[in-house]
């Protein structure tokens, strides 16, 4: 622990302690009953998201625009495609409630523009992320241990791709990594860990191919354009979420228990962003409640605030992106992180902590 940082001083915040299932019954009793209710019509958002979508791709394809309206067609249709996955995200986890079958339908429409088959997703996201989160090496969206790269060293290669590592082109990481790391999961953890038991990659594989032959299609149709209906799409719709999922876990400590106080965090944005982003940005709040709806997720973290205000830890959206480029990502232990190319790079993740919730109390 860093000298600094006293352990009466992280005690107060009340880090470690496993009452993670006392939280969820307590906010189930004290929170409205519609507040867990699935909310089959929310599904309407997806008319709009697939008009705008299609509708810029044929204005940039059909309508002869200069090269900077095209541009910003460009930005809003992978904005808009970002958003949709956002959205397929709840969804698949069951909050507007549905058979399995529309879900995947909807799921297709959200992840099969980022190159992710929606039951691929479910078991990846909804069961092996959400049950073991931060937990060691086996979350599955996590850097992980210094453990794994002294067995494996050539992997320590991939940790320089990611912010923190001070490269260059770390910073274009956000633009492909969600499409990137879905496939290193699907190609290589699910066929070597056993959380990933039952799932068929070889269809998976070969929908993801599917996926990709559509957009390579696409960019075949659009010719010169492509930069516009394809290219920047792509790396925006990535960016958007990459930009809410690295903050999601990466500043946390990893714990023994399952707690979404202790291993997740949330971030404070911009409210129309919020609210365009189905509230990604409420995310210790989705881990607590995985199938509530995200429109409800507010009444969560205003308990959150009240009752554990010292514990709850949304920085603003902009500190988060920060911290995410100004630390290491692996971790050396629990709660500290290190760069394995640069062992002397660490950061100690209990200050922050400590920081978070001081100034949670001055709010």
């Amino acid at each position: 622990m860093n000298a600094a940082v006293k352990p009466e001083a992280l005690q107060k915040t009340g880090f470690g302690l496993p009452d993670e299932r006392e939280l969820r019954d307590r906010m189930r009793q004290e929170l409205p009953a519609d507040t867990f209710k699935a909310q089959a019509w929310r599904v309407i958002w997806f008319l709009p998201l697939q008009l705008v979508i299609w509708g810029g791709i044929a204005t940039i394809l059909l309508a002869s625009l200069p090269w900077y309206a095209n541009l910003a067609l460009g930005l809003v249709v992978g904005h808009t495609i970002g958003s949709q996955a956002l959205l397929a995200h709840e969804v698949l986890h069951g909050s507007m409630g549905m058979s399995k079958r529309w879900q995947n339908f909807f799921g297709w429409l959200g992840f099969g523009p980022m190159i992710v088959p929606p039951e691929f997703w479910r078991k990846w996201h909804n069961v092996v992320h959400h049950g073991h989160t931060n937990m060691g090496d086996a979350d599955p969206d996590s850097f992980g241990t210094l453990r794994r790269y002294k067995i494996d060293p050539k992997q320590k290669k991939f940790t320089k791709l990611a912010p923190g590592s001070g490269t260059w082109y770390s910073y274009l990481f956000l633009t492909y990594s969600f499409t990137f790391h879905a496939q290193m999961v699907l190609w290589f953890q699910t066929k070597r860990r056993k959380q990933f038991k039952g799932v068929n990659r070889r269809k998976a594989i070969l929908q993801s191919v599917a996926c990709l032959t559509a957009w390579l299609v696409l960019a075949a149709a659009s010719g010169p354009l492509a930069v516009f209906t394809v290219v920047i799409p792509f790396m925006v719709a990535n960016a958007l979420g990459q930009g809410y999922i690295l903050t999601n876990h990466f500043l946390r400590p990893q714990t023994a228990t399952n707690n979404p106080l202790d291993n997740s965090m949330s971030v404070r944005t911009l409210p129309v962003l919020d609210r365009l982003h189905y509230r990604f940005s409420h995310h210790i709040e989705h881990h607590f409640f995985p199938k509530m709806a995200s429109n409800k997720a507010p009444r969560v973290r205003t308990w959150l605030e009240h009752n554990y205000g010292e514990r709850y830890m949304a920085p603003s959206h902009w500190k988060a992106i920060k911290l995410l480029y100004s630390t290491p990502r692996v971790y050396k232990s629990a709660t500290e992180l290190v760069d394995p190319n640069h062992p002397e790079r660490q950061f100690d993740l209990l200050p922050l902590q400590v920081e978070m919730s001081a100034a949670a109390r001055q709010r």
